[in-house]
């Protein structure tokens, strides 16, 4: 099969790995698999929701709905939706809308007003075109089999391929062996835009710009809290980087309005938790031990949030919708 079609069966066919799996199984994020972290970003993301006075909370994505938990406990106030392909919906959480999976959305996420959407870590599982220059330098669409053995497919022809292309010619220099074709993230990110009326979309994920776009693509597998080689098989999740400026871009052309900020979320985080990463005082601990081990806890998970190299440099992009 082509790489987008065996990737798109494996994580959402009727035997797929989502279907079967929860991601906190195998993985961690920020969200689930820090110790505190979750709870941290919760915060987080409520005080974006109160910044732009949102009275709702959609997280597409889901998973097992660990970030609508943490929120539920901290705003009981904020309406909160999950969006994912298996109901796993945890109490506290008002709807949740079951997605065909990809870059599919149900039809019932649609005309949302003052709501903060959330695709977190998201963008990074809608599955997309895998390409690899052959040794005369021409695009092939790459093949792949079930056990992962990989096989040049045809050549991109601007008969055939012409978006594509020029996608590639854009956004992918010269030096770039193989790439992940970012239009059906693009796609996907401005048609969740496109069903919010008024409100927030926050995107949170891996990504990389043109400069720094891998010479060998992305595209990787996690198995039981391990990387391992991407198997479009169903046993493992298949995951590969966002290309952040061809998103922006996207998004600013058919969303003039619409101006996307873009930070890292260890900015992101300084800017909507200021003064949380300050040393927790000695006296806390013998007035409250409780209270000092909890702020300890709190500020530990921060900084694994916040880590160069890691978790801190998520990409994330805001674009408000008025």
């Amino acid at each position: 099969m082509r790489w987008e079609q065996a990737w798109h069966e494996a994580l959402y066919g009727p035997d797929g790995f989502y279907r079967r799996h929860a991601p906190a199984e195998h993985f961690a994020t920020s969200v689930q698999g820090i110790p505190g972290a979750g709870e941290v970003l919760a915060e987080a993301v409520v005080a974006l929701a109160r910044r732009h006075g949102c009275s709702r909370l959609v997280d597409v994505g889901a998973g097992g709905g660990e970030l609508l938990g943490h929120v539920a406990a901290l705003a009981p106030d904020l309406h909160l939706t999950g969006v994912d392909v298996v109901d796993r919906r945890p109490a506290g959480v008002h709807e949740w809308l079951v997605s065909p999976g990809g870059a599919a959305l149900p039809d019932g996420l649609a005309h949302l007003s003052d709501a903060l959407v959330v695709a977190h870590e998201w963008l990074d599982v809608v599955p997309c075109p895998v390409v690899e220059r052959d040794e005369d330098g021409v695009w092939r669409e790459l093949a792949v089999a079930a056990d992962g053995t990989e096989s040049p497919g045809r050549v991109l022809t601007r008969a055939q391929d012409a978006e594509v292309l020029d996608w590639l010619v854009r956004w992918v220099p010269d030096g770039v062996r193989r790439a992940e074709v970012g239009l059906p993230r693009d796609r996907a990110a401005a048609d969740l835009l496109g069903r919010l009326d008024r409100g927030v979309l926050l995107v949170v994920d891996y990504g990389h710009d043109r400069e720094d776009r891998p010479v060998d693509g992305t595209l990787t597998g996690y198995r039981g809290g391990r990387q391992v080689p991407p198997v479009p098989d169903g046993s493992c999740d298949l995951t590969a980087h966002v290309a952040v400026d061809s998103l922006v871009s996207h998004l600013a052309t058919l969303f003039p309005d619409v101006r996307c900020r873009v930070s890292t979320q260890a900015e992101a985080l300084a800017d909507l938790l200021p003064g949380a990463g300050a040393p927790v005082p000695h006296e806390l601990a013998r007035r409250e031990p409780t209270a000092y081990l909890r702020a300890l806890g709190r500020r530990g998970a921060l900084a694994a949030l916040r880590a160069p190299g890691g978790p801190g440099g998520f990409r994330w992009l805001v674009a408000p919708r008025q």
